[in-house]
């Protein structure tokens, strides 16, 4: 059975705005997260797991799990406050102080340029929806690779992008008409095949790749409308956003039903010719279980969380269903080990490009007993069998070349507060408590570590 990679890169992953707190300090801009109405009994963004006043002891803790790459994104608005306009002297130096603590330990920094945290003075001015948000992205990037580009190989664009569209109201992206979404979803395209090309010139052997959540859909049963079904969600989730990133194309599908909804976004000349081209060097994305889809004709389920991972449905075009085979987390996500590997290949086999998984973890309420140890067995659990799919994947032919679970340390879930808790580090606060924020290493952070050491061969809890 063929292994891991020996410079496979084993990590985790954080968002900005999620862990580092510090939200108005040094000069940083309000974003979006900063200034949204946060579900009733959760927290705001104001001091997250305060990583910005404790990154040298988290990415030691890090570096003691033995990682290779820790993918982390950087806030916009602690480089330009507004956005757009004058660079933060302060959040430049953050950031390369960050990278430079990484390249200390040897872990390879994986820089996420945005991650659901728009600058609020673009937001105003329109936000994804005013094409001159493009232009201040690409401007962005350039700041980006002319300060870190030296120092920082692998890059993602714009995490989760699908999920914008798709369920805004949710991670705080706003919530819209539907033609205003997929003219928003035309424009970031554009701002990322922009990004790819300008990292492609200006920092050679550098590489870049979209970070979109995809997952495998099934149909619910062997009825081919299940399966015209599966085919339309698979098109509106999925291939939309990877048949943009890597082939310069709108899917034909997910095309057709934007033709028939009237959602069309408006196309300038010289649009397509800038989306092709982009040429990703990797596909980055995030998984957390498979989706599970029935006959659209039927009337739709209604989501009133607002729940990214749970499908909704779009009538006529499919309705999101269970999965009886499947067990759910104590938040209602399934679990699907053997869909990661059905992912891994699907993905894989249509791209052929090398893969890196960017998010894949379970949340839970996370408890200290009497010893003030977290015995997290359940999340140990979850990330073997995760794993051993992913190997199982590699052996099917998949050339995957890393694997950051979510998360690195404990953060703010977006919209279920603080009590669902994803990482491997245990951060000493609650909902509304900040107490002292101490740092404490879980059961899974030395499970993970001999995992990494034995370069995924040994899974044993």
């Amino acid at each position: 059975m063929k292994s891991f990679k020996k410079d496979f890169l084993w990590g985790a992953s954080t968002s900005a705005y999620q862990v580092e707190g510090a939200y108005n300090e040094d000069g940083k801009g309000l974003s979006v997260q900063d200034v949204k109405e946060v579900p009733s009994g959760t927290p705001d963004f104001k001091v997250s797991t305060d990583h910005y006043h404790h990154f040298k002891e988290d990415i030691r803790l890090m570096a003691e799990m033995g990682f290779r790459v820790y993918r982390f994104s950087i806030a916009w608005t602690r480089i330009i406050p507004g956005g757009t306009g004058e660079i933060n002297e302060k959040g430049i130096m953050f950031y390369s102080d960050l990278i430079d603590e990484c390249l200390k330990y040897n872990i390879q920094p994986l820089v996420t340029m945005y991650h659901f945290d728009l600058p609020y003075e673009l937001e105003k001015k329109g936000g994804w929806g005013n094409r001159d948000t493009i232009d201040a992205f690409v401007n962005y990037a350039k700041i980006l690779f002319e300060t870190y580009g030296s120092r920082v190989k692998y890059w993602l664009t714009i995490n989760e992008q699908n999920m914008m569209i798709l369920h805004g109201a949710a991670i705080g992206s706003g919530a819209l008409g539907q033609k205003e979404l997929y003219q928003q979803n035309h424009h970031m395209l554009l701002a990322q095949a922009k990004t790819m090309k300008l990292l492609h010139a200006m920092v050679p052997g550098a590489k870049i790749g979209p970070a979109p959540n995809i997952c495998s859909v099934y149909p619910k049963t062997c009825n081919p409308k299940d399966i015209i079904a599966m085919q339309n969600f698979a098109a509106i989730r999925n291939w939309l956003y990877l048949d943009m990133a890597v082939l310069g194309k709108y899917n034909t599908a997910a095309w057709n039903f934007m033709e028939k909804e009237g959602i069309t976004p408006d196309i300038l000349d010289g649009d397509m010719r800038d989306l092709q081209g982009a040429n990703p060097d990797f596909i980055a994305f995030n998984y957390y279980a498979t989706a599970t889809v029935s006959d659209g004709n039927k009337p739709v389920n209604k989501n009133p969380d607002g729940d990214q991972q749970i499908a909704v449905g779009i009538p006529g075009y499919f309705m999101g269903d269970t999965n009886g085979y499947l067990e759910k987390t104590q938040f209602g996500w399934e679990i699907d080990p053997e869909g990661f590997r059905i992912t891994l290949r699907e993905v894989y086999d249509r791209y052929r490009l090398p893969l890196i998984i960017t998010e894949n973890g379970l949340g839970a309420y996370d408890e200290v007993n009497e010893n003030g140890e977290i015995i997290d067995d359940y999340r140990i659990d979850y990330l073997q069998k995760h794993i051993e799919q992913a190997r199982l994947a590699i052996d099917d032919g998949v050339d995957l070349f890393g694997y950051c679970p979510w998360s690195a340390i404990d953060l703010i879930s977006t919209h279920q507060g603080f009590s669902k808790r994803y990482g491997f580090i245990y951060v000493n606060r609650d909902e509304f408590d900040l107490k002292d924020l101490k740092r404490i290493k879980k059961k899974s952070f030395y499970w993970y570590k001999k995992v990494i050491a034995s370069n995924g061969e040994d899974l044993s809890n």
